[in-house]
């Protein structure tokens, strides 16, 4: 047996030997895709064990996320800190080698994949930075950004919807750098995928623009070599190499579902190694299969040795670009409160408007700033004028065309992002957000800081109705961990939120209407906050109205009806909850301090999220319901969002708080 086909073996066994010890995993795609991943590490992709975030790197992502012992037995075999007793410890509490792979918790991984197809869609995004970075940077005899990006994926990433935006997408664009390894195994969950999956995927992926390569049998590394490298020699597309495997190859089990997510049983792992003529003790990597991948992961050290060297030579040549690359890469977060007019606005106008404006102030001095929308860029006023579309024609455009693929577009960004030197922003109409709410949560999941801007905030939408007006879209982004969600309510608040964005590690939402809106003397820097005091009385308040984005025209309207009638009322803007909740103790009393237990919260959305700040006195003003179709100004009054109905419900709370004071005295 050649010492290629052994180490092919060590990462079955390896793998096989993790799954039964953690009683939890995958075996069949980590049996079935070994031959894969062996010859993609051994024998083409270009990196440094001791350095795995070298730029010029090439990526690969595992989109079938649920194989990552077969990702983690191929970091260990080639050098990565991925220990023998990290691999004990798979799937344990607190490993590094969690059941998915993680960005962040393990060397080597350059992405959180599992929810299938997002991967797939993670490794298109860094193609395009890739293509973008090399169109920027490049000069002759200088490739500063030339790398591959190699994805694997299985007939669950092509069956989910996201993947076929994303494989379309990629034709589009003639991402030649992209090559994706399809282990076709025919098998899900359930069985045979002839009923659920039976269409040409040759056919498809062609007319989609890419190169399709087959392979009719995984377990021959000749065959894959050839067709690795037929995959590399067509810059012209993207290319799919169809891998005919066998789940579970060589197992009692193969070939069934029942090696798919399930340990296979000590009976079923021992007849597996014979199977192979395997002999070695548990978790034993064999010494010539050791010192193999060992020297081909030491050869391959050069290749970011020869890139240093290559790079020091680009900054004689060209230092500014090589300072300005420098930049890119570094993701160093840059101060963008001092940047001339960036918070100047005088007439009322929509914040989609606003955020238009802000962008455009803010891109000069952010030039890594790669802006898209799903079809909708002059709705949302994302586009960033005069900086050209990302294309084949057009590598240097920082504008993205997605097209209408809101579900891939979030998890393209995601790789933009993670591929770095970039900053992803991406656009649609809010109530669609729930389309790309499985990429959100993996901007949060992985805290990387992808801007996500939603336009057509609330019933404002008006006559297009309940399917374009988004009620319960606030709420479902708020309740993602570790993501920023702004609603603004003017351009200076606008403003604030984008420099949050901009500044931060965590992905933001920055939600905007498209009705016009007043400018308030007191907005800015203020809503970095996430809440802070915009209008205030004299001593102590009878009631706090809290608002954000339009509402807060009606808290504001709202006060001047109580006033004329003697209350105190202190109008807080919140426009993000979550920046609101990092402040201080001593801080969010002192914008809303516990005493005055009179308050209205007044948002048009799902009304869930408010009654943290309303209390066991107050009074949410907020959504219940759908919306309707009706002209927007309508709608609202429909619905009950009017300063009079905001001041009514003041003085109930505050009759409620009156009344228990009573109570107690009383008692």
């Amino acid at each position: 047996m050649s010492v290629q086909q052994k180490s092919v073996d060590t990462i079955r066994i390896i793998s096989t030997e993790a799954i039964q010890k953690a009683n939890s995993g995958h075996p069949g795609i980590c049996i079935g895709a070994a031959p894969i991943g062996y010859e993609l590490f051994s024998d083409f992709l270009r990196f440094s064990y001791k350095n795995p975030r070298w730029d010029n790197r090439d990526r690969f992502v595992l989109s079938a996320g649920h194989g990552s012992m077969l990702l983690y037995s191929l970091l260990h075999l080639f050098g990565y800190d991925v220990t023998m007793d990290d691999i004990k410890n798979f799937r344990q509490l607190g490993s590094r080698t969690p059941g998915h792979p993680e960005y962040g918790k393990t060397d080597g991984v350059e992405t959180s994949t599992g929810p299938l197809g997002q991967g797939l869609a993670n490794a298109v995004g860094m193609a395009v930075a890739e293509a973008h970075l090399a169109a920027r940077f490049n000069k002759p005899g200088y490739p500063v950004v030339d790398h591959f990006t190699y994805c694997l994926c299985g007939d669950g990433c092509l069956e989910e919807g996201i993947g076929y935006e994303a494989c379309s997408f990629a034709g589009a664009q003639k991402l030649g750098k992209l090559i994706l390894l399809y282990d076709r195994n025919n098998m899900t969950i359930e069985g045979k995928i002839d009923c659920t999956f039976n269409e040409d995927i040759p056919t498809r992926f062609a007319a989609q623009g890419w190169q399709v390569i087959r392979v009719s049998d995984a377990n021959n590394l000749y065959a894959l070599r050839s067709a690795i490298k037929r995959a590399q020699s067509d810059l012209s597309r993207p290319s799919v190499i169809i891998c005919n495997t066998i789940i579970g190859y060589g197992s009692p089990l193969a070939d069934s579902p029942d090696v798919h997510g399930a340990p296979m049983g000590e009976e079923n792992v021992r007849k597996t190694k014979e199977f192979f003529g395997w002999n070695e003790e548990p978790f034993t990597v064999p010494a010539d299969v050791k010192e193999h991948c060992k020297k081909i992961a030491d050869y391959k050290l050069k290749y970011e040795r020869e890139w240093n060297e290559m790079f020091e030579r680009y900054e004689k040549a060209y230092p500014v670009f090589a300072a300005l690359y420098k930049q890119f890469m570094s993701g160093s977060a840059q101060d963008l409160r001092n940047i001339e007019g960036l918070f100047e606005f005088e007439k009322p106008e929509a914040t989609r408007a606003s955020g238009g404006t802000v962008l455009a102030r803010i891109s000069p001095v952010l030039p890594n700033i790669m802006s898209g929308s799903a079809d909708l860029a002059p709705s949302t006023k994302t586009e960033i004028k005069g900086a050209g579309y990302f294309s084949p024609d057009n590598r240097l455009g920082r504008n993205i065309h997605y097209g209408i693929r809101e579900h891939a577009m979030a998890a393209i960004c995601n790789g933009i992002q993670l591929h770095g030197g970039l900053h992803a922003l991406c656009s649609t109409f809010f109530s669609f957000a729930d389309y790309m709410k499985a990429g959100i949560r993996m901007s949060a999941l992985m805290n990387i800081p992808v801007i996500y801007v939603m336009t057509h905030d609330s019933i404002g939408v008006g006559e297009d109705g309940p399917t374009h007006q988004p009620m319960e879209q606030l709420i479902s982004l708020r309740s993602i961990p570790g993501i920023k969600v702004f609603r603004p309510c003017d351009g200076r608040e606008t403003a604030a939120a984008y420099v949050s964005a901009f500044s931060g590690s965590a992905p933001t939402a920055i939600i905007l209407t498209r009705q016009n809106l007043p400018q308030y003397p007191g907005t800015g820097l203020g809503a970095l906050k996430g809440g802070y005091v915009l209008s205030d009385c004299e001593g102590k308040p009878d009631v706090i109205l809290i608002g954000t984005g339009s509402e807060i025209e009606l808290c504001m309207g709202a006060k001047d009806i109580l006033a004329s009638k003697g209350r105190k009322v202190r109008v807080v803007s919140m426009p993000c909850m979550e920046e609101f909740e990092r402040q201080s103790a001593e801080y969010k009393e002192s914008v809303l301090p516990r005493s005055v237990r009179a308050r209205v919260c007044v948002e048009a959305a799902s009304h869930f999220a408010w009654y943290q700040y309303s209390g066991d006195c107050g009074e949410v003003v907020c959504m219940k319901t759908f919306g309707t179709s009706g002209p927007a100004k309508q709608l609202f009054e429909y619905f009950g969002f009017t300063k009079e109905n905001v001041a009514e419900s003041a003085e109930r709370s505050m009759a409620r708080v009156e009344a228990l004071i009573k109570e107690i005295k009383n008692s």
